[in-house]
């Protein structure tokens, strides 16, 4: 753990929390008997790092207004970031799981390895406070920070609702235009985006395009998304484990 610890850029008090944010839930099912995992961890750590990253956004970018604020947070914290810079750090090596899981390679699956980044900020804040969690959040996203500066954000509100959605491996979200008004040269659409039967965001634009991007930023937003993307992710382990 010291290994890591020196990555992390935190030297845990606890110890256990460290442990505990490693811990896979398959390792307490393949055994069969109850196991603390991370899920709990995740569920913290995803509030800890939208918080950081808040701040060092609005420190970083004093002349960025809201929405960009907002998008430039939803893509370091996409499903696919996190995985990215788990495996810049070798997260998925210090992993507990299940042999199945691991056999089916959960290991460098994005999900487990964005999951377990999530559950170790949580740790470290519960290990630390906040300031901790600060520092880790700045050491860890060094990169991803500074690139803001080199270039424009990749903004793309569909892309990213996409790519977390296929991240749990299901159906892609639904689109669809419930109304338009105006005249034929100042059209105004409405748009809605659902998935698996829950609506998720409304959005309006000149165009039916417009319209759907502000409705998939909507969702991005959404606390909703989130928790169903947890649930389903959950069950979706459920499924592919060994029986």
């Amino acid at each position: 753990m010291d290994t890591l610890e020196t990555i992390l850029g935190h030297t845990f008090r606890n110890p256990a929390l460290l442990q505990l944010a490693l811990t896979h839930g398959s390792v307490g099912y393949e055994a069969q008997r109850a196991q603390a995992d991370n899920q709990r961890l995740e569920f913290l750590g995803d509030a800890v790092l939208q918080l950081t990253l808040s701040h060092l956004l609005f420190q970083r970018l004093p002349q960025a207004d809201e929405g960009v604020l907002t998008k430039a947070r939803a893509q370091l914290v996409s499903t696919k970031a996190l995985a990215r810079i788990a495996r810049r750090i070798g997260l998925g090596s210090h992993l507990r799981m299940g042999r199945g899981e691991e056999a089916n390679g959960g290991r460098n699956r994005d999900s487990t390895l964005a999951d377990a980044l999530e559950a170790i900020a949580g740790a470290v804040h519960l290990d630390a406070g906040n300031d901790a969690a600060q520092r880790f959040a700045t050491h860890l996203f060094a990169e991803d920070l500074a690139a803001l500066h080199h270039g424009p954000l990749d903004i793309n509100p569909k892309g990213q609702l996409q790519e977390m959605i296929q991240s749990v491996g299901t159906a892609p979200p639904l689109y669809e235009i419930i109304a338009e008004d105006g005249p034929d040269h100042a059209k105004n659409f409405l748009a809605t985006v659902s998935w698996q039967g829950t609506l998720l965001g409304r959005g309006s634009g000149r165009s039916k395009k417009d319209a759907e991007v502000q409705a998939a930023q909507a969702a991005l937003d959404q606390p909703t998304l989130h928790e169903l993307l947890r649930t389903t992710r959950e069950q979706v382990g459920e499924q592919t484990r060994p029986g």
